[in-house]
């Protein structure tokens, strides 16, 4: 379980750098629903944390479908169809957002999406490098 909330807070930081970064991707809560706040900065970090965890689970269970049936494309593009493959995470996340209290918002496919998908997949390399959460616990017998 603490693995699962270290990765949802390593997307939202992901996010959070992209959006950042990139004018065309927007992150905002409505708080219409009181569920979370609107323009504050509680609701701007619960915003972001929503998107990482929805954006965590489209990558958990659309993701390896849409690899496998993709494999072609991506050993005849040496495995630069990947970075489409993680745009189109995040459009489909952006779709689901629409029925949320939290909109993500991406102008364009072509620019920002992939844009951000390059900076997502830099910024989580990085931060699951540095805590560590892939390493698998070896116990050593003596």
């Amino acid at each position: 379980m603490g693995k699962f909330i270290v990765r949802v807070l390593i997307n939202a930081l992901a996010l959070w750098i992209a959006s950042a970064l990139l004018p065309g991707l927007q992150i905002s809560s409505t708080g219409a629903d009181g569920l979370i706040p609107g323009n504050s900065t509680a609701g701007t970090v619960l915003a972001f944390v929503a998107m990482g965890l929805i954006f965590g689970v489209v990558n958990a269970l659309v993701k390896p479908i849409v690899k496998l049936l993709s494999l072609p494309i991506t050993f005849i593009t040496l495995g630069l169809f990947t970075v489409i493959i993680n745009a189109a995470m995040l459009w489909l996340t952006s779709w689901l957002s629409h029925y949320t209290p939290v909109r993500f918002t991406i102008d364009t496919f072509l620019w920002t999406a992939v844009l951000a998908a390059i900076v997502i997949s830099v910024v989580s390399m990085i931060a699951i490098a540095l805590t560590g959460i892939n390493r698998s616990r070896v116990s050593r017998r003596s």
